[in-house]
């Protein structure tokens, strides 16, 4: 029997498991810390901070008496805050109280209402400030492009570039290109299909005239996961020659070959560092938002294009342009978790836009192997989905808790008991049927 097959496959399951338990693990930790440490600055004790559950594998006590563990299930986490009964981030029941007043303060159940707030609220705003920290990081060291707009480095490419290293683009097909690219990438996409770009260039102090550079080439800058591209193998820096055998010469005419097969297997050729492969992928049914606030269902492969045809020269971001990207991207990230599930349970979009624990695997063994910022992005957009989902009014979720706890602001007591319970337990059967349903989109969806 021939084992060297499985060794490849075998290799990447362990990559996709440990990227998934440390990208899991780090949210998680991110999450319960901040119940912990807003707790305990609230002046909650916790007995027990937990990064999985099940069997303890590792734990050791501090000198305040918090059990800290890793278990053996790395699917969650949690906090047991005094004289609960199960683990638990703000439980009004099941509560093991004494008539110590000290005790009763120190319990998540006899602390007072501001104190719980802040304590449940914490995990998920503690989620939102992780991913802007990797947000800020990640922008500051991507920069942004320096104009005048200089060539920095030339891609590897089947053909003999005209650009040279230091080049200073003063003009691409008569558009004069000053301090931004916003004149020349709102012109028509039809011009894009057209090979015979002329760029106008400062070389050594002399302007040189050069004839059918070749303008957004079928480059790919980066192959997303979870799409029919990184299944088929293709990496970033590759350069598709054809699809189904008709040439291709920039990156527009992929675009409009992808959408047009009607879901039909592509043939593809491609260049990677001075060698031509072939592959073959079927591409996938996305849902594209329209201007006006509709979907329109699209065909796609995964890849995305450099646009320019070489690496410009970057400066570096001011803080305030990071931080604000920085926020920006969370409240997007935030939005389109909201219009996601909104869309998904009207049937706007396919419910297969919902991914359960093995889709999230599968694209963290895809992020990493894409480099640690990418693998980091990845990290980031999950801790913000995880704390907005979190935030929903769900029992048993951080927000059903926030809830109920504004409830009590307002009546001015803890809400009957029987009551709450009877929202605990519709919130977690809830919980378990979207949890189950994706779980099931990830078996039946493409």
């Amino acid at each position: 029997m021939e084992y060297s097959f499985f060794i490849p496959q075998f290799g990447n399951l362990i990559i996709t498991v440990l990227a998934f338990i440390l990208c899991l693990s780090v949210i998680v930790f991110v999450h319960e810390f901040g119940h912990y440490l807003i707790g305990k600055i609230s002046g909650i004790h916790a007995e027990v901070f937990s990064i999985g559950f099940g069997p303890v594998l590792i734990s050791f006590r501090d000198k305040e008496g918090t059990k800290w563990q890793i278990a053996a299930l790395p699917l969650g986490g949690y906090v047991k805050f005094l004289g609960d009964k199960i683990p638990s981030k703000s439980s009004n029941s099941g509560v093991v109280l004494s008539d110590d007043p000290n005790f009763i303060r120190k319990s998540m159940y006899g602390a007072p209402l501001w104190a719980r707030f802040m304590t449940v609220a914490a995990g998920p705003i503690f989620n939102f400030i992780f991913s802007g920290i990797v947000f800020f990081m990640i922008y500051m060291n991507q920069g942004t492009i320096k104009f005048p707009l200089t060539v920095e480095k030339l891609f590897d490419a089947p053909y003999n570039h005209k650009l040279k290293e230091d080049d200073i683009i003063r003009s691409i097909n008569g558009v004069e290109i000053k301090d931004n690219l916003n004149d020349f990438s709102s012109l028509d996409e039809d011009i894009f299909l057209n090979k015979n770009f002329t760029y106008v260039v400062e070389r050594n102090g002399k302007l040189l005239i050069l004839d059918q550079v070749i303008q957004n080439p079928p480059r790919i800058s980066q192959v997303l996961p979870k799409s029919s591209a990184i299944s088929a193998g293709l990496e970033k820096g590759d350069f598709i020659l054809s699809l189904n055998s008709q040439k291709i010469s920039n990156f527009s005419q992929i675009k409009q070959n992808v959408e047009s097969s009607r879901g039909e297997a592509l043939k593809i050729e491609y260049w990677r560092k001075g060698k031509i492969y072939e592959t073959e992928l079927t591409p996938l049914v996305v849902d594209i938002p329209t201007e006006t606030g509709g979907f329109k269902r699209i065909y796609r492969i995964g890849i995305v294009s450099d646009y320019l045809p070489f690496q410009p020269v970057k400066t570096k971001q001011s803080i305030s342009w990071a931080l604000v990207s920085s926020i920006e991207s969370i409240y997007l990230i935030m939005e389109g978790s909201v219009k996601g599930l909104y869309h998904i349970l009207f049937g706007n979009i396919s419910s297969c836009n919902l991914s359960g624990p093995i889709s999230i695997a599968e694209t963290s063994g895809q992020m990493v192997k894409q480099g640690s910022m990418n693998y980091l992005w990845f990290i980031a957009v999950l801790s913000s989905a995880i704390g907005m989902i979190n935030l929903f009014p769900i029992p048993v979720l951080d927000g059903g808790h926030l809830m109920f706890f504004t409830v009590e602001a307002i009546i001015g007591k803890k809400p009957n008991q029987k009551i709450v319970n009877t929202f605990m337990t519709f919130g977690f059967v809830l919980l378990i049927g979207l949890m189950l349903f994706s779980l099931f989109n990830d078996f039946l969806c493409p």
